[in-house]
This record gives structure tokens, C-alpha cells and sequence, in this order.
């Protein structure tokens, strides 16, 4: 969390004991300089910066698994972990696209925003940091995802792999949500008028955004494995109290598991059904963990590539980024981060373009709740409709330059031979221009320095498989400046 938010942070953790001292209700805090609308807010927008953080630390796991160290009795199994991670990611998709609209409907921006570094508060579930699969990695997945009521060996073994060997305990990502279904829930705090139902128009809907995905298919690639389920994509339009508190119920069920889950847990080595539950987060987590831990030391270390931790493109501006982190002041229970520069040449130019398609995703997010309407008008896509089917095609985008940095050293003088990853580091801003016609420059602005950057890339030896997708890449950009083009010579 940035700085500006983490002030006020400690009223959001305080809870009031009210009513019979045997049994009293614990009631939310506020905080000063706030009005209850203008906290839920604050919250919502820790929330987002939550699921977006969260989001990327999946997908970098996600791509780091598989590759040719993976031994062959493994490589169904460890493609099969892949999907089920991927397909979480996704659905962190689902629940930042959902907090937008209670955003929206509250009548606030959206936030797509998150640290760039690693970090974290007491409301951070754990310092962000993107990390290669390990049993560490799922251990920390799996407390953040975990329900309050997770209890045993098992639990506290589990703790204790995520909290390191500083000792730093994972949050509970649910007890924000929490926090906020109470507030919401509340007439006096949240009167029925602060919900804007004149908003739908302008929310994400999963008729626009669910495309492909029912029961069973969530995160499922081209030639998966049958039995890999996970639940339906969940993109929440809010128009009233009621739709809110729904959107924050099936985030917490499908994801964090918010009571009432108060069903046993199924017992290790055993096979997830269809339940609810048993699609949640944390069980899938927990199952991958489990299957893990059946197999020897020497196979759990192959089953994700050696990628570096914290990738950054620019050594210089690293070295920066690194002395700035050894002097920020860390609790007892913190370790220093690692950070590590992106110096082979061919893996920066691709880490550059990665960085530059995450941004041109994320813009075409916010860009899209700009507009209101129909995807197309029968025969060719709108300007909404077109931005929606780009973040689809950016979202591709990222697996695939994120496979190419994996086939890549992070720096050909290492011995320890760490691979380059993919950097995920946020632009400079997220923030739109005011009006339609700027905004659409700033569309064409990012395509050119798209094509700018793969013609650079073109210039250089590359893999067949690597050109093939650049000169691809360089028509899809061509099209979408043509269609800005088109939209700026209508403004």
C-alpha cells in the first residue's frame, strides 16, 4: 500500500466491543477525516489493490512452472497445477473487475493500482513479491485464501512455511471483506441512496467479460486436461445494498472463504468434487500443496523453472530501486527483499515490451468503464466492444512474452544460471486524460511505442518461434492504430 493510504490503516483494524461484555459485537471504527461513504471507499480501494496484487504474484507462479528440468512422471501433473493456477489468476480478474463496479457504484474512480515493490501492511495478506512456485509460495496462497475456522497440524504447519524464518504471519484477505459487508450492511452508515443504480451502464458485465467461461471451463488452455474444474468467472454488476452485499459474498465464497463455510475440509490426498468449497481458492491452493508434499525434495524443486525473483528491466534505475528498499524501515518479523536486474540484453528489450502490454491491458480496463454501449453494432466492434476484445488479446499477450523471458538468462555472466521472468512493473501512471478524444491518443500513443519496441526486438537474432510472434504482434498493433485513427478523425 502506498504511503498516502497506510496513515489511516490502523483505524482500519480497530474494532469496537459494544453490548454484553460476555458476548459483545465487534463493530467497525471510524477513522478520522472521514465520513462512513468515504471509508468504504478507502477500503474498496485497498481491496482492488489487493486482488490486482494478488492476481500478478499467481501469474508470475503460474509461468513458472513446467519447462524442460520438469522429470516426465511429473510434467502431466505439474501442467495440470499450471491451469488450476492460471485459472485463480482469472478469477482475481473477476473480483478486481468487481470491486471496480462497487466503485463505480458508489460513485468513485476505479482503482487499478498497485505497489510496484515489495511491500506490505497489516492489511496485506504478505509483502508482495513475485516468486517462482515453491511449497513457501503455496503456503503463503493458501493462509491468505484461508477461512477463519481452518484449524489442525496441518494449518500450523502451513503457517509456519509462510511465515518464514522471520516469522511474519499471513492475513486473512476475507477479514476485509468483512469489514466491509458490515459496513454496507449497515443503513445507518451506508444510506440506500448512496447506491448509484443509473451506473450499470458504465460496470463490467460478464456478458461483456465472462466470454468462453461456464462451470468446469474456468482457466482451461487449449489441449488441458479434462478433469481440471474451477467455478464459473464472477463479474458482479452492483446497483443496490443488496447487489453489493451479494458481489462481497460470492468474492468471499469463490476466494477468500467467508463464513458460513463451516464445513469439514476434505482429508489430504483426497480428489476435489464440484462443491463450492471445493473450488474455492484455498482448497485448490491446498490441494496443489498437498500433492507437492507427497513428492521427494529433489522432484518439488523441478517442477518450476530457476527464475529470478523480483525482475526489474533497468539496472541502472534498479540499483536505485534497491537502495531505496535497504532504507525503508522493516518490523522485526521483516526480511530485506530481494531485487534482481534484468541485464541480458535480448531478455530487457523483451522485459520492456511486457511492461508496456501490461500497461496498454490496464489502460484498456479503465478506458472501458469510460464508455457506455453495445460491444458492436452488428458487423464491427465499437469503441467499447474494442476495448474489451484488446484486454482479451493483452491478456495473451502477457503469457506469451512472460514464455519468451522464461527461455532467457537474467544475466549471461551469472553462474547461478537464473532466468529472466516477467517484470510486472506498473507505469508511471494509470491515470486517464480528461476527454474521449485524449484518451484515444493516448490508445495510439501506446500502440506506437508497442511497435517501436517489437521493431527493436525484430532487430536482433531471435528464436523462429519468437519472430513468428512478434510480426504477428506488429500487425495486431498496425490494426489498433488504424482503428484509433479512425475513432480520433470521428471526435
Amino acid at each position: 500500500m502506498r504511503t498516502r493510504m497506510t496513515r489511516h490503516l490502523e483505524s482500519v483494524l480497530i474494532e469496537a466491543a459494544v453490548g454484553d461484555e460476555a458476548a459483545p459485537v465487534r463493530r467497525p471504527v471510524l477513522p478520522p477525516e472521514f465520513n462512513w461513504r468515504d471509508y468504504t471507499v478507502l477500503l474498496l480501494h485497498i481491496a482492488a489493490e489487493i486482488e490486482h496484487s494478488l492476481m500478478v504474484q499467481y501469474l508470475f507462479a503460474a509461468y513458472s512452472l513446467g519447462g524442460p528440468q520438469v522429470p516426465e512422471h511429473l510434467r502431466a501433473d505439474v501442467r495440470r497445477w499450471q491451469e488450476i493456477v492460471l485459472g485463480i489468476a482469472k478469477e482475481e480478474m473477476g473480483h478486481l473487475l468487481t470491486v471496480q463496479n462497487l466503485l463505480i457504484a458508489l460513485g468513485s474512480p476505479v482503482n487499478l493500482n498497485r505497489e510496484d515493490y515489495p511491500w506490505g501492511t497489516d492489511f496485506y495478506p504478505f509483502p508482495f513479491t513475485l516468486r517462482r512456485l515453491t511449497q513457501e509460495t503455496l503456503a503463503r496462497y493458501i493462509c491468505a485464501e484461508s477461512p477463519p475456522n481452518w484449524t489442525g497440524e496441518e494449518a500450523e504447519r502451513i503457517r509456519r512455511l509462510a511465515a518464514g524464518q522471520q516469522g511474519a504471519p499471513v492475513n486473512r484477505v476475507g477479514a476485509l471483506y468483512e469489514r466491509l459487508a458490515d459496513i454496507l450492511g449497515d443503513r445507518d452508515r451506508i444510506p440506500d441512496a448512496a447506491f448509484q443504480a443509473d451506473t450499470l451502464p458504465y460496470q463490467a458485465s460478464w456478458h461483456e467479460w465472462g466470454r468462453g467461461y461456464t462451470l468446469g471451463e474456468r482457466g482451461r488452455d487449449a489441449g488441458s486436461v479434462p478433469e481440471t474444474q474451477s467455478p464459473d468467472l464472477l463479474i458482479i454488476g452492483v446497483s443496490s445494498r443488496d447487489s453489493a452485499l451479494n458481489a462481497l459474498k460470492q468474492i468471499g465464497d469463490q476466494g477468500e472463504a467467508l463464513p458460513p463455510m463451516q464445513a469439514p475440509l476434505p482429508a489430504a490426498g483426497s480428489a476435489a468434487g464440484t462443491d463450492p468449497q471445493d473450488l474455492s481458492h484455498f482448497f485448490r491452493f491446498l490441494t496443489i500443496f498437498r500433492e507437492l508434499d507427497r513428492l521427494d525434495p529433489p522432484d518439488q524443486d523441478t517442477v518450476a523453472r530457476r527464475v529470478a525473483e523480483n525482475p526489474r528491466t533497468d539496472h541502472r534505475l534498479n540499483e536505485e530501486t534497491v537502495a531505496l528498499i535497504h532504507t525503508q524501515a522493516l518490523a522485526p518479523d521483516q526480511s530485506r527483499p530481494e531485487v534482481n536486474p534484468i541485464t541480458d540484453p535480448e531478455a530487457a528489450r523483451w522485459g520492456h515490451l511486457f511492461n508496456l502490454r501490461y500497461r496498454m491491458l490496464l489502460t484498456d480496463v479503465a478506458h472501458s468503464f469510460r464508455l457506455t454501449g453495445p460491444l458492436d453494432n452488428g458487423t464491427t466492434l465499437t469503441a467499447r466492444g474494442s476495448l474489451i476484445h484488446r484486454a482479451f488479446g493483452e491478456m495473451y499477450n502477457l503469457r506469451a512474452v512472460a514464455g519468451m523471458l522464461l527461455q532467457l538468462p537474467l544475466d549471461r555472466e551469472r553462474a547461478d544460471g537464473l532466468l529472466a521472468g516477467p517484470p510486472f512493473e506498473m507505469p508511471y501512471t494509470l491515470d486517464l486524460p480528461a476527454g474521449d478524444r485524449n484518451r484515444w491518443l493516448l490508445q495510439r500513443d501506446l500502440t506506437e511505442a508497442s511497435l517501436r519496441a517489437v521493431d527493436d526486438l525484430l532487430q536482433t537474432r531471435l528464436r523462429p518461434e519468437g519472430e513468428a510472434y512478434l510480426r504477428a504482434l506488429r500487425e495486431t498493433d498496425v490494426q489498433a492504430r488504424k482503428f484509433a485513427e479512425r475513432v480520433l478523425a470521428e471526435r
